[in-house]
């Protein structure tokens, strides 16, 4: 089998063979490459012929009748959300986890079930955060060996035989690793977990970890990332994202905070660069998210873009995108591997998008970052105890693309009287630019913990340089009081006031409130924006104010690139839809009913000369994979 190639062909090679072989393309990691690109050569479904897409198969989630039974029993907190997976597709095969944490596989073409394993790790209890949230599996073989990754919320790495469906018996005990073990801290298992697909690159198998967001104790879990041996399951390395006494970075955790701090993980997707032997890490924020007067200091290597030796685990370089973070600013994507070309000079670089709608670029092998970023000065704290940092890192390109901070420039203004009522909501909190921290009085807090961008991330586009991020605007309040009790360690919490409205019932600001950025990482300048969706055009329209024009969802998924459109899907208006996108403008070419709320990013592969598009949709009792292609 060919990895490194996007193009297989099976059959005698002869001219007449090949004309007639069977011409197939894989998606065999969850960003379609480890750079997490998310893009495919694939060109079948095109601008002429996307309007004749049809639904080619569905596949009922072996989920469902399990939460139904749950539900009939009234055991109403054993189920998922939103069903968030990314299908592989390797050899003709489809492999995908649920939301329960079962493993399957499909016949691509058809959607027929192959085979089912089970990792019950439902059985132990709604996980934390998100609960039962699975986003897919990892991809590795040998010479003699292929195998599929798993990590569960209740915290173990399972090896699956890609053939059988059983555990690899070698692998740590009986085909899988406790997870919560070597952490060199004990801590509750229910507030540990993984819900994001390891990493396979030169032969480690690379973990990362969701940790609880509500911490009832200033002492939580570790957010280490560790390597994995892919046959044994022996740990390989161990890096730390809170530095250890001796090491780089250990120093801005004043007062020993060090020791007692966890969380500060990254739970979102990690990125490879296989030929170069690096791997990118995007970290997020310490305990307690808000508060960090029991933690002070810069906070390294929380919200941080990390590139470590796939090797040995060492840092090789590291950009803190937010000090000492007070805005739970997580890095929530994986950052995106881009080889562009700036004033004549080709550059392997690393886009990072983030929550606060920003896009950090670097030289990937340095760490030099692509254009300058500088420290500005940002709001001091008045929360007793806490000292903010008194500057923040502000990328000078690309342009952010988000509108960022409370301000006239991002208020409401349909008309002059809706703009008086959202001045008035507002007095109600503090408020200011980027970076204001929170208070015992509240505030408003935008973008808020949910972005900007999210953990969907981005599309690359190697053949023009353009990077498509989908995003949202979505104003928070976070307002802080006295921790007491059993978390009076904490210091303070968020409490009281936890979101904003508008004035009658729009949002509180300006649109699109759900928007795609196209940005040409080759000059740094946005090529185009549109807003997402349709949005509340019509409520707007209904108040007796000119239409507007979409106004953008605030549902959205990732994106998937082909060689031909863009893909994203939504929730807008009460419709389910994906939509193909012309790449150079950013006109819908096309729109797809689906048949439920779509979650997961889509994919997109070849098998048998015909090209899909994979999504996961629903929730709940009804959770699918839908698999759409020409008819």
């Amino acid at each position: 089998m060919n990895r490194k190639g996007f193009v297989r062909f099976t059959g005698l090679l002869s001219f007449v063979s090949l004309a007639m072989a069977t011409y197939a393309q894989d998606w065999v990691s969850y960003g379609g490459d480890n750079g997490s690109s998310k893009y495919s050569p694939l060109s079948e479904i095109n601008s002429v012929n996307a309007n004749q897409l049809v639904i080619a198969w569905e596949w009922e989630s072996i989920d469902n009748p399990t939460v139904a039974s749950n539900v009939e029993t009234g055991n109403s907190r054993a189920v998922p959300s939103a069903y968030k997976a990314t299908p592989l597709v390797i050899d003709g095969k489809m492999y995908v986890s649920t939301s329960f944490g079962r493993i399957v596989a499909l016949d691509a073409s058809t959607g027929s079930l192959l085979w089912v394993f089970d990792t019950k790790a439902w059985e132990s209890g709604r996980p934390m955060n998100l609960g039962y949230n699975t986003r897919g599996v990892a991809y590795w073989e040998s010479e003699h060996k292929q195998r599929l990754f798993f990590a569960t919320y209740d915290s173990y790495l399972w090896s699956i035989d890609l053939e059988s469906g059983l555990p690899d018996v070698e692998f740590g005990e009986s085909g899988r690793v406790d997870l919560t073990k070597e952490l060199g801290r004990e801590f509750d298992r229910q507030l540990y977990g993984v819900v994001s697909p390891p990493l396979v690159t030169n032969n480690k198998v690379i973990v990362n970890s969701a940790i609880h967001d509500s911490p009832t104790s200033i002492e939580m879990p570790p957010g280490d990332v560790r390597a994995f041996n892919p046959e044994t399951g022996e740990i390989e390395w161990r890096f730390h994202t809170i530095p250890q006494p001796g090491e780089y970075g250990n120093e801005t955790w004043e007062d020993g905070s060090w020791e007692y701090t966890g969380n500060t993980n990254s739970w979102t997707i990690m990125s490879a660069d296989d030929e170069l032997g690096i791997v990118y890490i995007p970290i997020g924020t310490p305990t307690n998210d808000w508060y960090g007067g029991k933690r002070l200091g810069d906070n390294l290597f929380a919200e941080s873009l990390v590139a470590v030796s796939a090797d040995s685990g060492e840092r090789i370089w590291h950009f803190q995108t937010v000090h000492h973070g007070l805005w739970d600013y997580d890095l929530p994507a994986a950052p995106t591997l881009v080889d562009i070309t700036v004033d004549g000079r080709p550059i392997k670089a690393v886009a990072q998008i983030s929550k606060q709608g920003f896009t950090y670029v670097f030289d990937r092998i340095t760490g030099e970052p692509v254009w300058p970023i500088e420290e500005r000065s940002v709001p001091p704290s008045s929360v007793p105890g806490e000292i903010a940092s008194p500057t923040q890192p502000f990328p000078k390109k690309p342009a952010p693309f988000e509108p960022q901070g409370i301000s006239d420039a991002t208020l409401i203004d349909y008309t002059p009287a809706l703009r008086q009522e959202a001045l008035q909501i507002i007095e109600e909190f503090d408020y200011g630019p980027l970076f204001t921290p929170p208070t015992l009085r509240g505030t408003i807090q935008f973008p808020g913990w949910g972005g900007g961008a999210e953990w969907h991330g981005a599309a690359f586009d190697p053949d023009t340089g353009m990077y498509y991020i989908p995003s949202a605007s979505v104003p928070i309040v976070v307002q802080l009081r006295e921790a007491r009790r059993q978390r009076e360690s904490l210091g303070y919490v968020r409490g009281g006031a936890m979101s904003v409205g508008g004035p009658q019932g729009l949002p509180l600001t300006k649109p699109p409130y759900s928007r795609i950025t196209a940005i040409d990482l080759n000059s740094g300048e946005h090529e185009w924006m549109i807003p997402h969706g349709e949005g509340p055009r019509q409520q707007i329209i209904d108040m007796g104010i000119l239409d507007p024009g979409p106004v953008g969802s605030v549902s959205r998924t990732g994106p998937v690139l082909t060689k031909t459109l863009l893909f994203l899907a939504q929730s807008d208006g009460g419709r389910n839809l994906l939509r193909a996108f012309d790449k150079a403008t950013g006109a819908v070419v096309h729109e797809v009913s689906l048949p439920l709320p779509p979650a997961g990013t889509p994919m997109t592969y070849m098998v048998n000369g015909k090209q899909f598009i994979s999504i996961a949709v629903g929730g709940g009792q009804d959770s699918r994979l839908v698999s759409l292609s020409l008819p």
